[in-house]
């Protein structure tokens, strides 16, 4: 066990009963597995019953245990506190670099027996293998890729306004300039923490670059985090407020969607499950609606990956658990499910005919390799889930206090980035 998952699990002593309140956990037919996700708006719920239908077709019950949070916050927790009551579901959607603490407890099945036949490490993005990979087991399935450097516009204001997608910062400031000249809301934001945080990582990769990047989020060098490039990223998350709604108020990313889809607000940056999301309302890409890149940003991909992880148990749900495994990397599910997610195949060498604009972008600039890829720290790709909170609230705590300048706000982040490679250096 590792001393980050063994730290984990006492602190959650105590919060099983909360759990059990939440998810009701009913003994398991062999032919039945309990899932534990986070997807929930329309267009998710859209993509989950497509492997709920395959699931099916197979003879096995999808059983939803579906927990509502942005960002995955509440089925963390509620996941964490079932596995404690000896509850743990037969799947769960665990994204991210947690694998190896959940591998390393001796929780999760291992799907070689699904991978090797499966050829997965052929079929799948280098970057997508390595995360599913660990200490020489496959120990998770891979559904899409997110990208989160979106610049998501209303194309019908865009057009009426005569307006064309800012590449530029001062290209921005000129299109938002306009819009709010005609009433509009430029640019869709919540004050809720994740969001704020996912924002500011996309301003932090258009500032630097995926190597820098990297250097702060998944290195967490003290170092890095004292340069200037920092300091540049958080004056222009306070400076974007002048075109925010006013007051900013805490709301569910459905909702910001829906700003951009019904044109009180015209851009919006996030993941591209937004752009499930408008297409489950029924709008069109290119259309109502288009994806751009945050500026600065367009030759990288800020990415995020939807997996699935099968908890052991006893190894009596192993076939139907193995059988989902099968099914989600299948090249038909793999398309159907991503094109209503928002996502991108995890397969190299995906149907692009099925693709629209957004998400083709998104597979060339993925395609490109790692040097153009940043693991999202917001999304758990990038640290483990103590470093990601302390940033995230540190981030929210300046964007929210007017009166802490970006040299404070800098200070506390390389603060944290220097106690946690204290604590990482320990034996």
């Amino acid at each position: 066990m590792s001393a980050c998952a063994a730290a984990v699990f006492l602190a959650l002593g105590g919060a099983a009963s909360a759990a059990q309140a939440a998810v009701a956990a009913p003994s398991a037919s062999p032919a039945s597995l309990q899932v534990v996700h986070w997807w929930t708006s329309d267009g998710e719920r859209k993509a989950v019953n497509v492997l709920v239908t395959r699931l099916s077709d197979e003879n096995i019950q999808w059983r939803d245990a579906a927990i509502p949070g942005g960002a995955g916050l509440g089925a963390s927790k509620v996941l964490k506190s079932m596995v404690l009551a000896g509850k743990a579901p037969e799947a769960t959607q665990l994204n991210g670099v947690v694998f190896g603490e959940w591998a390393d407890l001796g929780l999760l099945l291992e799907l070689d027996d699904v991978a090797t036949p499966g050829n997965w490490q052929k079929l799948l993005f280098p970057t997508v293998w390595s995360l599913v990979h660990n200490r020489g087991h496959v120990v998770a399935v891979p559904l899409g890729i997110h990208r989160i450097n979106n610049l998501f516009y209303n194309k019908k204001i865009f057009d009426r306004l005569g307006l064309t997608p800012p590449k530029t910062w001062a290209d921005f400031t000129r299109v938002a300039e306009k819009l709010k000249q005609a009433g509009i809301t430029p640019l869709a934001q919540s004050s809720e923490a994740w969001q704020v945080a996912t924002l500011f990582e996309t301003l932090v990769l258009a500032e630097s670059g995926p190597a820098y990047y990297r250097s702060l989020f998944v290195d967490l060098n003290p170092a890095a985090f004292g340069d200037a490039r920092l300091l540049h990223a958080l004056k222009r998350l306070r400076d974007l407020k002048e075109w925010m709604p006013t007051p900013l108020r805490e709301q569910a990313w459905p909702e910001m969607t829906r700003q951009l889809a019904d044109g009180s607000a015209a851009m919006y940056v996030m993941g591209d499950w937004a752009k499930g999301e408008l297409l489950a309302w029924g709008l069109t890409t290119d259309q109502d609606f288009a994806c751009a890149t945050v500026p600065g940003t367009g030759d990288y991909h800020l990415y995020s990956v939807d997996t699935l992880a099968m908890f052991a148990g006893d190894y009596s749900h192993q076939p139907a658990q193995e059988k989902l495994a099968q099914i989600i990397m299948s090249q038909p599910v793999q398309t159907d499910y991503n094109r209503l997610k928002g996502a991108i195949s995890v397969w190299r060498n995906p149907d692009l005919s099925k693709m629209d604009s957004c998400a083709r972008s998104s597979w060339t600039t993925f395609s490109k390799g790692a040097a153009f890829q940043a693991p999202s720290l917001v999304h758990r790709m990038a640290a483990d889930e103590t470093a990601k909170d302390a940033i995230v609230a540190e981030v929210h705590r300046y964007f929210i206090d007017g009166r802490m300048s970006e040299v404070e706000a800098q200070r506390r982040l390389a603060n944290i980035a220097r106690t946690m490679t204290k604590t990482d250096s320990r034996p």
